[in-house]
């Protein structure tokens, strides 16, 4: 039986009085573990208590995880690349990086790479911003997509569309949902069944800024049933 995460006094207080001051709220981590997921849950309760909403803790709960699950992945992928001398902008080794990085995922464990993380600088930050009206969750990373990858973020949004539900996805994958854009249909499905438009999730990724930016974008006042931009996925 698991044990309950027990929260400082200190981090409780200055999450209450953000909450209270209507300031947008940040954390960071390099791989979340269960204090992490414990103080996650703590901001979103606080969040949507405060504007009346706890009835959307399971959505953006689970879709935040989902997506720093990803992001963590996304920089993972890169140390690995690095500690096997391959060149991640190159096709060629990048199709042979990944099945190793996905053979390197199963065999060890997350925490493994959170000192890895900080090493090199990567980190992920959890971001909520938040009105009466509205709420935005956003999870960045410090680097910007690869283009081979922003091609498979925007093959698997489109093949996001074609599920109503999780179990419909399950059935069709089976457990082979590593890389089958799990995380992207998780948001969507999540949106969908909430009530939202889907497309209030996106992805934006920046060489400029160097970093990339996934955000959902929930209006509390209405549900828009269309929001008219069929676009995603941001590139730039």
């Amino acid at each position: 039986m698991s044990q309950e995460i027990s929260l400082s006094p200190d981090f409780c207080h200055a999450v209450d009085d953000a909450v209270v001051a209507g300031k947008k709220i940040s954390m960071i981590t390099y791989v979340m573990g269960d204090m992490g997921e414990a103080k996650l849950k703590y901001i979103l309760l606080k969040i949507l208590s405060s504007v009346g909403r706890e009835d959307l803790m399971e959505l953006f709960y689970t879709a935040a995880k989902e997506l720093i699950v990803n992001s963590t992945k996304a920089a993972i992928k890169r140390i690995i690349f690095e500690e096997l001398r391959l060149n991640i902008q190159s096709l060629e080794d990048y199709e042979e990086g990944m099945k190793l990085f996905k053979s390197s995922l199963n065999e060890r464990k997350f925490p493994t790479y959170k000192r890895k993380m900080r090493e090199s600088g990567l980190f992920v930050k959890i971001t909520c911003i938040y009105q009466k009206n509205k709420i935005d969750l956003e999870i960045r990373n410090n680097f910007p997509l690869l283009p081979i990858e922003a091609e498979r973020v925007k093959e698997k949004f489109i093949n996001a569309k074609k599920y109503d539900n999780l179990f419909e996805f399950f059935m069709e994958h089976g457990d082979s949902t590593e890389g089958a854009g799990m995380g992207i249909t998780m948001v969507e499905i999540l949106l969908s069944q909430s009530g939202f438009d889907r497309r209030l999730f996106s992805i934006y990724s920046s060489e400029r800024k160097k970093e990339t930016v996934a955000r959902i974008e929930v209006p509390l006042d209405e549900i828009p049933k269309s929001i008219g931009i069929p676009e995603q996925l941001f590139v730039e």
